[in-house]
């Protein structure tokens, strides 16, 4: 039986506590501990908060934590990096790979396996656009491209798996096997709307596991829900519906 196939639909859904302090994110992280399967730490509360954030999720929650820093820099202060983030007895980590082999190659010896270190390939937020205006040259200014090249990049250096978006995870999963674990942000439901909305590479929940998502994030369209228990159903449910 294949990883994916022993996860529950909620244990599919990674919520991202992007918010502002600890008492907040503590509210959601009570209001939806039975209703997720990851709980997302990124740079705002991690940075205002620190490790508590940690602590206190575990403390409310069986929830897997979910560190995202996006960790870029030179390999033997990314190695560190590595290894004090593991300390914290986290699940997931993620790690920059658009610096090419050198700069994820601390992880070639092992595969990682806790926590498990995912490869971030492209931000949602980019377009072709942003890429031609960043300098990528012109063969891999097609994000498909660029994500199957950073997504090759990831796993020959050791990585799990990748954070791509649910119109490439198809294409990674053919190209590097079902067992590459795959997240995806940028998950918009048809019937969330999310306004100022800064992501341009997105799908529903429904299309990203169809597609191959093991894993996939939802914040706003939960966060910002009237209930957000509700909402966070709603998702498990359309999970539900792809998986079967």
């Amino acid at each position: 039986m294949s990883k994916k196939s022993r996860l529950f639909p909620k244990d599919r859904i990674i919520f991202p506590l992007d918010l502002p302090n600890l008492k907040e994110a503590g509210r959601f992280v009570k209001l939806l501990k039975n209703h997720v399967g990851v709980f997302k730490i990124g740079l705002e509360l991690f940075v205002g908060e620190g490790p508590d954030i940690i602590s206190l999720a575990k403390k409310e929650s069986s929830a897997k934590i979910f560190l995202d820093l996006k960790f870029h820099d030179i390999p033997e202060t990314v190695r560190r990096a590595l290894t004090a983030a593991s300390a914290y007895g986290i699940d997931f980590l993620t790690i920059h790979c658009d610096s090419g082999q050198k700069l994820i190659e601390p992880l070639a010896k092992k595969t990682c396996q806790n926590p498990i270190v995912l490869g971030v390939t492209l931000l949602t937020s980019l377009s072709e656009k942003d890429l031609a205006e960043m300098g990528i040259r012109k063969e891999l200014q097609d994000p498909l491209k660029l994500v199957l090249h950073s997504a090759k990049l990831a796993k020959a250096a050791g990585c799990n798996g990748v954070v791509c978006s649910g119109l490439e995870v198809k294409s990674v999963k053919k190209a590097l096997g079902r067992n590459f674990i795959t997240v995806c942000p940028g998950i918009r439901p048809l019937w969330a709307i999310v306004k100022q909305d800064d992501q341009k590479r997105f799908v529903t929940p429904y299309e990203a596991v169809k597609n191959g998502a093991d894993y996939i994030v939802v914040g706003r369209p939960i966060r910002d829900a009237v209930n957000p228990v509700d909402a966070a159903k709603r998702v498990a449910q359309e999970i539900g519906m792809a998986l079967s």
